[in-house]
């Protein structure tokens, strides 16, 4: 016997009907960025550590350029704006958790690192930011993850200017 179930064919009009039903990709985006947030902050403030996302992700890419972290490196590997950095960089600072300061030789460039104090906050912090990461991909075929980063991606590249 022969199967009469129609094959669904997803074509622009389904997918558009579909992102109609999830209130829009960007709703939707944002929806699931602030669920991961939330868990973020309340796992550390659980840990007694009061920081923004912001400033923990600054502290980070601190840690992970070493000796050579420089203000322009965290901005040019930041999807924030130079003020914005800026501000954040100067709450880390006022909160003794890093040090700004000149590059020998070069006075353009802002050296950025973490003080004692810093790095006790990141030590408290990474290994259960550490854990979130592997949650959010809980359930996910390494396949599907693929193909979510290549749509998302080729998404982007769509609303890219020529």
């Amino acid at each position: 016997m022969k199967n009469t179930f129609p094959i669904f064919v997803p074509n622009h009009k389904n997918m558009l009907s579909r992102i109609d039903e999830i209130q829009g990709m960007g709703f939707h985006l944002d929806l699931v960025l602030r669920k991961i947030q939330k868990a973020y902050l309340r796992a550390f403030e659980d840990l007694g550590v009061n920081t923004t996302i912001e400033q923990w992700v600054i502290l980070y890419q601190i840690h992970q350029l070493g000796k050579k972290a420089s203000q322009r490196d965290i901005v040019k590997g930041n999807f924030r704006n130079r003020a914005t950095i800026s501000r954040v960089i100067s709450g880390l600072e006022r909160n003794g958790w890093i040090t700004k300061t000149r590059f020998d030789g070069d006075q353009k460039r802002f050296k950025l690192a973490l003080t004692p104090k810093g790095q006790e906050i990141l030590d408290r912090t990474l290994p259960t930011a550490l854990q979130l990461r592997k949650l959010a991909l809980k359930d996910i075929d390494p396949t599907e993850f693929e193909t979510f980063l290549r749509v998302l991606d080729q998404i982007g590249e769509n609303y890219e200017a020529d």
